[in-house]
């Protein structure tokens, strides 16, 4: 718990703020408190302030997501600030200001918070707020919507310059309870945490009202015919069909993962006359244009277009929007800047259907459509009062190629060795499916998990920590059109799909006289059928994507090796097993890898086993069904029990780029039975 009053309450009034979209956005603005701390040298009080650091999320604060900086030195900067020119360097200077240790890293913002003279202040970024700061006359409307209480602050890049003038402002206007920053959001202040949250709410609810009684009802013009929404089940087919071909051009830079949105605030402006004129002006926001880009790409065809048209243009499209974000960035790059950090867009616009957006993991690509959501309301509700006029183009290059940024970028973790894929694994309900599962999330995969049990996949889709880890499918592997399913709904929820493990099965253990036509059917439509059915339409996602992929077949020992009394069984798995080369050499062109593993042995946690397959080979080796593990470890070379966590780790590595030469390969993990090496 926070052992500070004021931090207590600051964390509270963070967590309302942020909590409700309309009051910001995901990871936008901050806030802060000041008050005193002990000095921990000096055992003497201070002056500090409390303020949220750079890249936390007000709705999930917590005490170690604040910076802690002693207010004395941060007002001492004042006397030695270079200018605008090299504003930048007082992040730095912020650093050299710290009370204590550890806590976040100091926010572009600290400024903001620390020169303002009120004890709590909150900077936001509201779609109502952010709808005045972006209108042609923003400051004329403020001062229709507010009178004196909420004063202007014209466009200045967030820094310690802006902090000044707000710091003046302030001073100037004493009956002031905030302020609209023009091009950019709000700021309140207040003289306890209870009334700065009052102010903020005040002017985020009286800028809704403003816009809602004042403004027209049809900013976006009206309907352009031929580009109303499709039905739902039309456009949710049509869009898993183009979202993998989005997400291939989305990824041509780097590997995107995926987010389709097709809420009635994206279809409606995507059927508007206005759309596209309002699209190219992109967004204003900086928190908006560093998570979309400066600005969407927008397919201009009607719904009613044909699949193979759409892709054509959307090609065409793509390859004009790298070469014109290869243009904004020329326009306006310095020695210093950093490099180019690609030209892929981040917004895909189709009418009819919806919003792709994408980022480098699942999170980043759902929050990038989430601010584009806040784009299209600011822009609603600017053009709903005025006109809606962004901040210049060459500011916001300055923002998203601002040393500051790029230092963000590097404070972040090193991806994972799985980071922007997308598995999925069939039969990961339980046993091997559930542990490849766990290491595939572990290493930084997007996984699908589909089961026929999809209360076992939705529990472990929710311990992996939710939608934008893991999703459960329910999935028969023996319907076709289950399986198509299966994949639109990868499509839907991630762009695509690169990595498949087909893990699901089962087995009868059963000689060839007690083996009845229906066991063998079943058997061989689970494994064989349904694994040829899985890798086929993965693999047609895998060539829209052009992405290259990985298809892994959990085959087994028996695939090579004789045994006992599992005739059906067997020859399933000996059919995975050649599916293995035949796929590795069918689908090699595309970049496609074709890999298996071979497991023997697998007893706890396996569903197989558990389902009476156990019971059967304890029967048949005549041991005790609770020794088998320990029975098939005796048999083996290396004398000790394989676990399903041993197969998901030799899943998980045939997958990573260390075997990215590799294709065409069946591994044992079995503890070594001699009569099974694969030759």
């Amino acid at each position: 718990m926070p052992s500070v009053p004021a931090v207590s309450d600051l964390i509270a009034r963070s967590n309302r703020l942020g909590s409700d979209a309309r009051n910001t956005n995901f990871a936008g603005g901050n806030t802060s408190a000041k008050g005193e701390a002990v000095d921990p040298v000096t055992q003497t009080p201070v002056e500090v302030i409390w303020v949220k650091g750079s890249g936390g999320d007000l709705g999930t604060l917590t005490e170690t997501g604040l910076a802690v900086l002693r207010l004395d030195r941060v007002r001492a900067l004042i006397d030695v600030f270079p200018g605008v020119e090299r504003e930048d360097e007082m992040v730095d200077a912020f650093m050299y200001c710290l009370h204590g240790t550890g806590g976040a890293a100091p926010s572009i913002d600290t400024a903001m918070h620390a020169l303002v003279d009120a004890p709590h202040v909150d900077h936001l970024h509201p779609d109502s707020g952010i709808a005045l700061a972006t209108s042609a006359d923003g400051e004329a409307l403020t001062r229709e919507c507010f009178g004196d209480r909420v004063a202007w602050v014209p466009w200045r890049r967030p820094g310690f310059a802006l902090g000044l003038d707000m710091a003046a402002l302030k001073e100037s206007n004493p009956e002031a309870i905030g302020c609209i920053l023009g091009g950019h959001g709000i700021t309140a202040w207040g003289a306890t945490s209870q009334e700065c949250e009052a102010n903020s709410l005040e002017i985020i609810r009286t800028a809704e009202a403003f816009i809602a009684n004042r403004g027209r009802p049809d900013p976006f013009g009206a309907v352009l015919t031929g580009y109303e929404r499709l039905p739902i089940d039309e456009r949710r087919a049509r869009a898993a069909t183009l979202a993998p071909v989005i997400r291939g051009l989305a990824s041509a830079d780097r590997p995107m993962v995926g987010h389709f949105n097709d809420s009635d605030v994206v279809l409606d402006f995507l059927s508007s006359e206005r759309h596209p004129e309002l699209a190219a002006l992109g967004t204003s926001c900086p928190d908006h244009f560093l998570r979309t880009k400066v600005r969407p790409m927008v397919l201009d065809l009607p719904p009613a277009a044909s699949i193979d048209e759409v892709v054509v243009r959307l090609r065409e499209l793509h390859e004009q929007y790298r070469l014109d974000y290869a243009a904004y960035y020329e326009r306006y790059a310095t020695a210093e800047s950093p490099a180019m950090r690609g030209a892929d867009p981040a917004i895909v616009l189709v009418p009819g259907i919806g919003m792709f957006s994408f980022g480098p993991n699942k999170q980043t690509a759902r929050v990038a459509g989430e601010f584009y959501v806040n784009a299209i309301n600011v822009m609603r509700g600017a053009e709903a009062i005025s006109t809606y006029q962004p901040i210049e183009e060459i500011e916001k290059f300055r923002i998203e190629y601002w040393d500051l940024e790029e230092a963000k970028l590097r404070r972040l973790p090193k991806p994972k060795r799985l980071a922007s894929r997308v598995a999925l694994v069939t039969g990961g309900g339980s046993g091997i499916g559930r542990a490849t599962v766990e290491a595939l999330v572990r290493d930084g995969a997007a996984v699908v998990i589909a089961d026929r049990n999809l209360i076992a996949a939705q529990e472990i889709a929710l311990a992996m920590g939710g939608p934008d880890f893991a999703i459960a499918v329910e999935a028969d592997v023996t319907s076709e059109e289950a399986i198509k399913a299966m994949i639109a709904e990868a499509c839907l929820a991630f762009g695509g799909v690169d990595l498949i493990v087909n893990n699901a099965g089962l087995s009868l253990s059963r000689d060839l006289l007690s083996t009845t036509v229906d066991d063998w059917d079943l058997q061989h439509d689970v494994m064989a059928r349904g694994s040829f059915l899985v890798s086929r339409e993965s693999a047609r996602v895998m060539i829209a994507q052009r992405m290259g992929g990985d298809i892994v077949y959990i085959a087994s020992k028996n695939a090579v090796f004789a045994g006992p009394s599992n005739i059906a069984y067997s020859s399933a798995k000996a059919d995975q097993a050649h599916q293995v080369r035949l796929l590795a050499v069918e689908l090699g062109e595309h970049g496609i890898r074709v890999n298996g593993i071979n497991p023997d042995g697998v007893v706890q946690g396996s569903g197989i086993f558990a389902g009476g397959w156990g019971a059967n080979r304890a029967a048949v080796y005549g041991v005790e069904e609770k020794d088998l593990g320990a029975f098939y470890a005796q048999r083996t070379i290396l004398k000790r029990e394989v676990l399903p966590e041993h197969i998901a780790l030799a899943v998980a590595a045939i997958v990573s780029d260390e075997f990215s030469r590799t294709t065409g390969m069946i591994i044992p993990v079995d503890s070594g039975v001699a009569a099974a090496f694969v030759r």
